[in-house]
């Protein structure tokens, strides 16, 4: 498979502007694996702050209609990180609220489904890896299911890293900074992870962005332009 240009794919089925996204499910969907409380803590009050943060930084300049994929790029050629910090958080978060749905998670299906056997011998192996990464993870980041050069490849990074300015194509991603499971795992980093992969990722998403790779890569001259949102309901 043809691996995509990220600037052509990384904004797509996000929302326009900089605004907070509302959730893809209700704040309780997610229970007893992600807690209406965390769910209200981190998109109310963690997301929210670096949506606001990214709106402030950008107000009264060329950027402040931009995209917030557009903005992540932009500010990471800058010496200045603060709103490189503040805009990849935002991302990172609303693309990470897209990779969990109720009763999801468990064994893998379509077309991901064989590049994770080709990749990494089974589903098991995968999911083992990729909770692997996350307890070797030192400090806050996030860990990723990414396509890179055609192949799946499992990858951390630190605080707000992501593979957005990379050439690579995020298809899945777990939150591991602290405010993401502490409320209810405490020190637990791995049972949460795990209860993730178990439970609740969501592998029509993957599936989707990996589909939308293809496209991309095939049609590399198409317009760049945001897709709806996809609505998982409440």
């Amino acid at each position: 498979m043809q691996s995509a240009d990220p600037g052509s794919f990384a904004s797509l089925k996000f929302c326009k502007g900089l605004v907070l996204p509302s959730l893809p499910y209700a704040l309780d969907a997610l229970e007893p694996h992600i807690s209406r409380n965390t769910l209200a803590v981190h998109h109310g009050q963690h997301h929210a702050a670096y949506v606001e943060r990214t709106r402030s930084l950008v107000k009264g300049s060329d950027l402040e209609s931009a995209s917030v994929a557009d903005i992540v790029r932009y500010s990471v050629t800058q010496s200045d990180r603060g709103l490189f910090n503040a805009a990849a958080q935002a991302w990172n978060h609303e693309f990470y609220w897209q990779c969990l749905r109720p009763g999801g998670g468990g064994e893998s299906h379509g077309a991901i489904a064989q590049m994770i056997e080709d990749g990494f011998g089974s589903c098991r192996h995968f999911s083992h890896e990729f909770v692997t990464l996350a307890g070797e993870q030192f400090g806050s980041g996030w860990i990723w299911l990414v396509l890179d050069g055609g192949r799946l490849r499992i990858t951390a990074t630190s605080n707000a890293g992501t593979p957005l300015v990379q050439l690579q194509v995020p298809l899945l991603a777990i939150d591991v900074w602290e405010h993401a499971y502490y409320l209810d795992y405490q020190h637990r980093r791995l049972d949460y992870v795990d209860a993730l992969l178990t439970h609740l990722i969501d592998w029509d998403f993957a599936n989707h962005n990996l589909g939308m790779a293809s496209v991309a890569g095939a049609q590399a001259t198409v317009e760049r332009q945001l897709l709806p949102r996809r609505d998982l309901g409440a």
